[in-house]
This record gives structure tokens, C-alpha cells and sequence, in this order.
């Protein structure tokens, strides 16, 4: 047998890091999901019917009825990062994804620092979509019984919070108990949030042809057309919430330990995940925009009184008062589903980065019984409980610039990972035109793209207008934000390179580490 370059910690019974004839498998429950399951997965962690309704109006008020066209451009990057996804998963199936993979072509502290950005930018999503859910509870609550009171105990801090850290832990236990039960989950939810999506595409349609409000507009190809935007600033603002809409889909490739044909079903969910979410979100924008149009009068799309939560206020209008409650249920659906399996990601990435000595021991223990990352995912619940808590206790500006910080880790880590694909196949670039553009020109395309709009997202961030316009010393709070949990990063980074000095020279994962032994 040969000498592994992988030695991941055995500390006690809980670590099930088990061998598998040259290289050792981290313990994780395998063949738990399949290809229906695994872009299940992908489309509820990105949460399309919460994306809508949160930034449906916005996109609208930025570019206007060009609103489709930016949802497909925002949909062009990831898709191209898609593509890099998948090649890496093919070559190396780890369950750590971007870590793994940039360490592999970059070295352990650029790869340190992306899985740094995964991990914190899942925590931000995480306090986000537990608080959305929070008021959906409460919303829906108030409507189904008819009683405004019950909907404003959401405006209660002490309330909310207390309902928005059971919605955490609820989630936290589903994802503990493994991947069997995430699915059975999941299947519900998703299934219940896009027939919702569904009905009101169609009644949407509907009172467009029948010209039932003032603010409709008819349909034309002039909206898919990028190029209509007015000016650069509006079509970089639009496809930042474009991008926003599709991050999470990234979450098929963080199961690929426990997917059945881990080298090749993760890849193909992750691609039907992106067709499912950019089929849904252009359906649903075109609809919306014929029904009420994309202005800032009544019902249209840009009233900036509802473009923070668009289908609150077309729920009635558009389905009417009984079928309208299923669009609040949907919601919630949406977001409660999203808060479950964003948990997935976050675990495996500091699973395999304690396995592969970038953290601390503990995190690498398996739980022997559901065959979860069992301690990681704990972790990121008291995580995400202890965020929301003490932002929402703090300065609800601070807890709103925190979420506008959000797409500059999500380009950070999405564009090292795409950059890292082509670097790592440098090699095999001349072999054929395949692998020439699937390996190295469309993610290159794909990582410049997302890189670009990471830097005019930091530029626009110094602006203390960017956001709730909270300001630290004359400088924008986004700003301060942002940068500062990359700073965050570089420092826990420096302390634990003096705590395990071996991984940060390069002894525990190169280039030539095997992969996990997978079944096609």
C-alpha cells in the first residue's frame, strides 16, 4: 500500500475517517442521494421563491422592464462557474469543494482563505433566511386567523428572536439526523413552493391578457436585452441581486461523498438546478411585469413601499384573498427549506478543513449513527443563532448592511474556485477543444466576470450611501463590513497556521492527494 499524503484525525470513536484501499473516506453516510435528490437540494439552498419576493421589486427599480434580461445575465457567470464545479468535482469528488479544490491549485492559505468565504457567507445567509422565515411565520399566522395582533408580535424583538433561534435549531436537527431526512424534507418544500410559483405564473398571465390592472405592459423582446439598461451603474446594481438570486446551487457538490456516482451526479444536478432556477425566476418576472408593469406606481414592480417584498403585496391582487395565503405559505416554505440544507454546505467545508488539519480536530468527528458532521453542524447553528442574536440586538442597519455585504464573499469565493478549475487543469488544456473551453475558457470567462463585479461591489461599498447609509469614521458600514470578515478571516487564518503548521506547509493536501474512491 502506498504512503497516504492525507492523514485526517482519528480522535475518538465519533471520527469515522475509515479506509478505502489507498485514501480514507471522511466517515460521511455514502450513496444517501441521488441525482433527483441532490438538485432538489441545489434549488431549495438557493430558495427561488424567497429570492423572488426579495428582489424581484429591486432588480426592477434599478433597470426597469430590462429586469429578465439582467436575470439572464446574472445567470451567464454562474453558469460558467457551473461548469468549473463540475470538471473539479469529476477530478476530486471532496466534500470540502472550493476549499479542497484552491488548495489543490493555489496552495493551503488562498485556500484557507476561500473556504473562509464559503463558510462565513453561508452564516450571513443562514441569520438572514432564519429571520425572513421568522415574519413569514408570523405574517401567515396573522392572515390565517384574520388577527392583525398575532402579525405584529413579529415586530416584538424579544419575540422574534426567540421564534427565529427555534426555526435554527429545528433546522440544525433536521440536518443533523443526516441526509435521509433532508431529502424527505425537501421534496415536501420544494415541491410545495414551485407548484405556488407555478399557479401564480398562471394567474399572473392571465390578468395580463385581461388587462386587469392599470400598470400591466405588453410583452417584447426589447426586455431581454441587456444592453437597453440605461447606464453601467444600474445594470452592475441589478446584476449583483441577479447573482444573489443564484447563489446556493454550489450546495449539489458539497454532498458528493454521499451522492450515488459521486464523480458525476453532482455536477449534472447542479446544472439542472441552474436551468430550473433561471426557467423560473424569467417566467416569474416576465408574468409579474406584464400583470403590473416595472414602475413605481400601485402595484408595479418598482414601488419602492413594496419592492422588499413583492408577492406580500401581490398575493391578493394576483390570486386572490384564499389562493393568495399559498403565496405566503410558499414563502415560508421556501425560506424554511433554504435554512435546512444551507446548513449541508457549511458542514462538509469545515468537515473537510479539520480533516485536512486547517481547523481544529473536534470539527472532524462524524456522528457514528447518521453519518453527519455531526459537531460542524451544530457549530454553524449556535453559529448562526449567536449572529442574529447580537446584530438584530445591536443595530437592525448593521444587520441589513451585514446582507448587502454578502455578494462580496459570494464572487471572493465563487471566482478563486472558478480560476482555481483552469490553473488546475493547465495541464490538460491542449488534449481537446472540450477540455479547453469546459476546463479553462469558460471558467477564466466566468471567474473574470464575477471578479469584475466583486471589485465594483467594493468600490460602490465605500460609498456610505451603499445600503441602510450607516457610516464608521465617513466610511461606508457595507464597506467596513465586508472587508472587515475578510480581515476577520486573514487573522483566525495567522492563528491557525502557528496551531497546525503542517497543513499550512503544504504536508497534508497537495495537488496529488488522491481523491475519494467513487462509483460512476
Amino acid at each position: 500500500m502506498t504512503q497516504l499524503d492525507v492523514r485526517p484525525r482519528v480522535a475518538d470513536t465519533e471520527s469515522a475517517v475509515a479506509p478505502e484501499g489507498d485514501v480514507r473516506g471522511k466517515g460521511l453516510g455514502k450513496g444517501s442521494v441521488g441525482l433527483v435528490g441532490s438538485a432538489v437540494i441545489g434549488i431549495s439552498t438557493v430558495a427561488p421563491v424567497y429570492c423572488l419576493t426579495s428582489t424581484l421589486g429591486s432588480t426592477a427599480g434599478e433597470v426597469g422592464v430590462q429586469m429578465p434580461a439582467v436575470f439572464l445575465a446574472g445567470f451567464l457567470p454562474m453558469l460558467l462557474v457551473a461548469f468549473a464545479y463540475r470538471e473539479l468535482n469529476k477530478a476530486v469528488p471532496d466534500c470540502g469543494t472550493s476549499f479542497t479544490w484552491t488548495v489543490k491549485a493555489f496552495g493551503p492559505r488562498i485556500g484557507w482563505m476561500c473556504g473562509w468565504g464559503l463558510v462565513i457567507a453561508t452564516i450571513i445567509v443562514l441569520s438572514n433566511l432564519a429571520g425572513v422565515a421568522t415574519s413569514y411565520f408570523w405574517l401567515l399566522a396573522g392572515e390565517i386567523t384574520g388577527n392583525p395582533s398575532i402579525a405584529a408580535l413579529d415586530d416584538d424583538k424579544l419575540v422574534h428572536i426567540a421564534t427565529c433561534l427555534t426555526l435554527i435549531a429545528a433546522a440544525t436537527a433536521i440536518s443533523y439526523r443526516g441526509m435521509t431526512a433532508t431529502k424527505g424534507v425537501q421534496y415536501t418544500l420544494v415541491g410545495l413552493q414551485l407548484a405556488v410559483l407555478a399557479i401564480f405564473v398562471a394567474m399572473a398571465f392571465q390578468k395580463a391578457s385581461a388587462g386587469t390592472f392599470d400598470t400591466g405592459l405588453d410583452f417584447s423582446w426589447q426586455w431581454m436585452n441587456p444592453f437597453a439598461v440605461e447606464s453601467m451603474g444600474a445594470f452592475t446594481a441589478g446584476l449583483s441581486l441577479s447573482i444573489f438570486m443564484y447563489w446556493g446551487w454550489d450546495a449539489c457538490l458539497a454532498t458528493n461523498e454521499e451522492t450515488t456516482g459521486s464523480a458525476k451526479t453532482p455536477g449534472r444536478a447542479s446544472l439542472i438546478a441552474m436551468v430550473v432556477l433561471v426557467g423560473s425566476y424569467l417566467a416569474t418576472g416576465i408574468a409579474a411585469q406584464m400583470a403590473v408593469g416595472s414602475g413605481t406606481a400601485g402595484l408595479g414592480l418598482g414601488n419602492p413601499e413594496t419592492s422588499g417584498n413583492v408577492f406580500a403585496a401581490l398575493a391578493g391582487p394576483v390570486m386572490g384573498p384564499m389562493l393568495g395565503i399559498l403565496l405566503f405559505v410558499a414563502v415560508l416554505a421556501s425560506a424554511t427549506a433554504s435554512l435546512q440544507t444551507t446548513f449541508i454546505p457549511v458542514a462538509r467545508t469545515v468537515l473537510a478543513m479539520s480533516t485536512y488539519e486547517a481547523l481544529p480536530a473536534s470539527y472532524a468527528k462524524v456522528h457514528p449513527r447518521f453519518k453527519t458532521p455531526g459537531r460542524a453542524t451544530v457549530m454553524a447553528g449556535v453559529a448562526t443563532g449567536a449572529f442574529y442574536t447580537v446584530m438584530t440586538l445591536v443595530s437592525e442597519n448593521v444587520l441589513t448592511d451585514t446582507i448587502f455585504a454578502l455578494g462580496l464573499m459570494i464572487c471572493f469565493y465563487y471566482s478563486l474556485t472558478a480560476f482555481a478549475c483552469a490553473w488546475y487543469f493547465r495541464g490538460e488544456l491542449r488534449r481537446s477543444a472540450r477540455d479547453l473551453f469546459f476546463k479553462g475558457v469558460f471558467p477564466v470567462l466566468g471567474g473574470l466576470l464575477l471578479a469584475a463585479v466583486f471589485l465594483k461591489t467594493l468600490v460602490d461599498m465605500w460609498n456610505p450611501s451603499y445600503g441602510s447609509g450607516s457610516t464608521v469614521l465617513g466610511v461606508g458600514s457595507v464597506f467596513v463590513i465586508g472587508v472587515g470578515l475578510l480581515a476577520l478571516g486573514l487573522v483566525i487564518m495567522l492563528v491557525t497556521e502557528r496551531r497546525s503548521p503542517a497543513f499550512f506547509r503544504g504536508d497534508i493536501l497537495t495537488k496529488s492527494t488522491p481523491a475519494l474512491v467513487v462509483e460512476d
